[in-house]
């Protein structure tokens, strides 16, 4: 403890002789009073010494740092000290020559480039001097910015910064000196510090707390020396006015805007502001009402915290963003796309006109879509309609094609009795007037039950079990007839075995012609030839059409409501005339994208085909019933006009028919070769099979959509591609060997098997085949006889051919030259040969007929 005592003193005296030493400091009374020791001697000495070797050390790395610098000033001063030394001595030089006379005048011009020497050195001195007052003044410049940047007087520093930068301009030297280099790296890492200092003042005063929903704005603050208006000045100086305040709106925007005006939450909260707070508290409806109400605290709020300044921002920043929101996801949902709810859309329209006024009266001009959308209400609300329009389509067939419905075609045609047994045969159903005498003229008189149940309106009667369906149209009386016609041609099969005519009824039109003659009441000159028939069909439409029908009814009443005077002050009104152009908009779309629905589901087009056919007809129905009303004005009458969309429903509607065929017709020269030969390739058995599987295949499934005549029609055509390919094959075929025309006759009697599918029970509904009913496939495959005919070509004689040709029916559908075409291609060349082709080309029309 004694020697801690003693050692206090030394210590004292040996710090107090350091700090006198390095700093001229007196020591203080207590320490000056102190007895001086001889023992505290060593220590002071050594205090000293350790002072000594410390400022030692310490100039030694202030010279290291500063090594080059002092060594280019000594040069430079060693250099001004040799110039000054010679321009003295050349001073003396002239002063002793101008004591003496010039000798000569060379020492004349020595003396004059001496004088210029010496004022050319006394200016580059004088430069050097001005340089190194300039750098002296920069350097104290940027301490002042320094302290100031320490400080926080953020404009002090910007503006001794600015000072700073012209001082650098004025030296007088080079900007790659190296001391200028020195002073304008500093300068410029002293705005960089100044500039992080701003943004500690600017977030201080500006405050935007994302993640809790909060703003704060300040004018200024106790703590912090720059206030806002001084804050929008630092912004200019920086440059950064734009930035900061689009990045200022984003912040905003998504910590109060965004989840106020998030219309697809479930629930909105609500803005509240407090002093110069702003942020989201409670619970808000989805009203457009109270989204105006909080939009215009926001920008109040706003506009009383910020600077007029930033304020001018809004307009070009955020007001647009706001605006985009409200007219593009407020005010649109708000649009009805009908005339129902117009007095809330009439509010609407209020309050947006409102705001309009509230953010002209803070001074924001920028209103862009939001002012448009106020003044054109008409043209808003019609494109609504016309996007509502168009989106339920889209919906719709998105939706699928929902649960077919059977609908009835009603047609009335003049037909001649003829005709009509040939309906009759194909399965059509109809029923006459009774207005028009149908069994006085046909029927001799006598009413049968049936045809006192029907009505002009054309009542379907449907045939009865047993019954040939030759009742509803009362032809009964013909059947006895037809029995004995029946009758004789069997016998004639019978009495001609050996002639391959008889196997197809050939010479029934003799037998026809008598039997007619025999029946006076079919060549009755007194009896009308013609009768108006009600023809009926049904077919399957999809779910598709009526919600189709009934949006274009919709559009046409809203159309026709808003002629009526009721509408007249309504802000809507004048876009009457537009909107009866909606229903044209909607079956183009319908046109437009329905293949791409239907398509993929089987039997797709064809159902495509039934229902654009139902839409035409309907639509044409509406548009004719749509001009005789009364209850609508006669502006309303002549605006809707639908002819044009029937005629295109109706093309459509034959191009999905004919797009479907093409198809199928595709698919079965695929199965049959395509281009290449079928008759050529080793699997033509199995190719042929297939291509008649694939046409009961489709004849199945469009029987429960298409029409009795249309699916006739349909699938005939199919079985023509197949004939017309087969045909075409045989005909290309350079020679045709015996067993290869039994081959190729066996592959025509697979396809002949399709005559089943049109029975004459089968087209009537009946189901089950009539024993020994002759089918009716060649009425709608005009190639069906042509192919028979091939085939009994193909399997007959010289002599046989000979007489199809001149006593049968080969002319109506060969010509001369496909004949003798197939006859050299399957006969040997002989005299036989060669006497039939020339009877043959001798008599190309043996019948009257041209071929086909």
């Amino acid at each position: 403890m004694a020697a801690a005592t003693q050692n206090a003193p030394i210590a004292q005296i040996s710090q107090a002789l350091v700090d006198f030493t390095l700093n001229g400091s007196f020591p203080e009374e207590n320490v000056s009073s102190l007895a001086l020791q001889p023992e505290a001697l060593p220590e002071a000495i050594k205090a000293l010494a350790d002072a000594k070797a410390k400022l030692q050390a310490e100039v030694h790395a202030i010279n290291e740092e500063t090594a080059d610098d002092v060594r280019a000033w000594q040069t430079n001063a060693q250099s001004v000290q040799d110039d000054m030394l010679r321009s003295k001595a050349l001073a003396n030089e002239i002063i002793k020559a101008s004591e003496a006379p010039a000798v000569s005048g060379k020492s004349l011009q020595e003396a004059e480039a001496k004088a210029a020497f010496l004022v050319r050195e006394l200016n580059y001195n004088a430069q050097v001097q001005e340089a190194l007052k300039g750098i002296r003044t920069v350097n104290r410049t940027l301490d002042e910015v320094e302290q100031a940047r320490n400080e926080r007087r953020i404009l002090d520093a910007l503006h001794l910064l600015e000072r700073s930068w012209n001082e650098l301009d004025a030296i007088p030297v080079s900007k790659s000196c190296r001391a200028v280099k020195l002073l304008d790296i500093r300068a410029f890492e002293l705005k960089s510090d100044v500039h992080e200092v701003f943004d500690h003042v600017w977030n201080t005063l500006i405050n935007v707390d994302i993640v809790n929903h909060r703003v704060s704005i300040s004018s200024s603050r106790q703590d912090e020396p720059m206030n806002l208006p001084d804050a929008v000045i630092g912004l200019q100086a920086y440059k950064e006015v734009d930035q900061r305040m689009n990045q200022l709106w984003q912040n905003i925007s998504e910590a109060v805007l965004a989840p106020r005006m998030d219309i697809q939450q479930p629930t909105l909260p609500g803005i509240h502001i407090a002093d110069n707070v702003m942020g989201l508290q409670g619970s808000s409806d989805k009203s457009v009402k109270s989204l105006f109400t909080d939009l215009e605290q926001v920008f109040s709020f706003l506009v009383k915290t910020l600077p007029p300044d930033l304020v001018e921002t809004i307009s070009s920043t955020l007001l647009p963003e706001v605006i985009h929101r409200i007219t593009c996801v407020w005010l649109d949902s708000a649009v009805p796309s009908s005339l129902n709810d117009m007095e809330k859309f009439q509010e609407v329209i209020a309050l947006a006109k409102g705001f309009c006024g509230t953010l002209r009266k803070l001074g924001f001009s920028n209103l862009g879509d939001l002012q448009e959308w106020t003044d054109s209400a008409p043209r808003v609300w019609l494109s609504k309609c016309r996007e509502a329009a168009l989106d339920s389509i889209r919906t719709k067939l998105s939706q699928g094609l929902g649960t077919p419905t059977r609908v009835e075609k009603i047609e009335k045609q003049m037909v001649s009795r003829s005709e009509g047994q040939q309906l009759t045969a194909s399965g059509a159903t109809a029923s006459a007037d009774d207005d028009h005498g149908w069994g006085d003229a046909w029927d001799d008189g006598e009413e049968d039950a049936s045809q006192e149940e029907q009505t002009a309106t054309g009542a379907k009667k449907a045939p009865e079990d047993g019954d040939d369906g030759t009742d509803a149209w009362g032809w009964g009386d013909e059947a006895a007839d037809e029995e004995e016609l029946r009758e004789a041609t069997k016998k004639t099969a019978q009495e001609e075995d050996d002639d391959p005519t008889a196997a197809w009824g050939w010479g029934d039109e003799d037998t026809n012609e008598t039997a007619a003659a025999a029946n006076p009441k079919q060549t009755n000159p007194e009896q009308p030839a013609t009768r108006e028939l009600t023809l009926k069909e049904s077919y399957s439409i999809s779910s598709l059409p009526y919600p189709v029908l009934e949006l274009i009814s919709t559009i046409a009443e809203d159309g026709a409501a808003l002629t009526q005077d009721s509408y007249a002050n309504s802000p809507v009104a004048a876009a009457a005339a537009g909107l009866f152009s909606v229903p044209t908009l909607a079956l183009a779309m319908f046109r437009a994208i329905s293949p791409h629905y239907y398509s993929p589901i089987p039997g797709g087009n064809m159902y495509l085909y039934n229902d654009v056919t139902y839409l035409s007809e309907k639509l044409s129905d509406f548009a004719s019933g749509w001009k005789t009303r009364t209850d609508i004005s006669k502006r309303a009458q002549t605006m809707l006009r639908l002819d044009n969309d029937v005629k295109s429903l109706r093309a459509f509607a034959n191009r999905a028919y004919t797009n479907e065929l093409t198809l199928q017709k595709s698919i079965l020269r695929d199965h049959l070769g395509s281009e290449q030969n079928l008759l050529q390739q080793d699997d033509a058995e199995s190719s042929v099979s297939l291509a008649v599987s694939r046409v009961r295949s489709m004849a199945l499934t469009w029987e429960s959509i298409l029409s009795r005549s249309v699916w006739q029609q349909a699938v005939g055509s199919l079985i023509d591609a197949l004939a017309s390919k087969i045909i075409g094959d045989v005909m290309d075929l350079p020679s045709i060997g015996q067993e290869e025309a039994y081959s190729i006759a066996k592959l025509i009697a697979s396809v002949e098997e399709l005559d089943d599918l049109f029975l004459p029970s089968k087209l009537q509904g009946f189901g089950t085949p009539k024993k020994g009913e002759i089918p009716v496939t060649s009425q709608f495959a005009s190639l069906w006889l042509r192919l028979k005919y091939l085939s009994e070509v193909l399997q007959s004689n010289l002599r046989d051919v000979r007489f199809l040709w001149m006593e049968g029916e080969l002319s109506l559908y060969f010509t001369a030259d496909e004949v003798v075409d197939l006859v050299n291609a399957s006969f040997e060349e002989n005299v036989r040969t060669k006497e039939v082709v020339r009877e043959i080309r001798g008599n190309p029309h043996p019948r009257g007929g041209g071929g086909e």
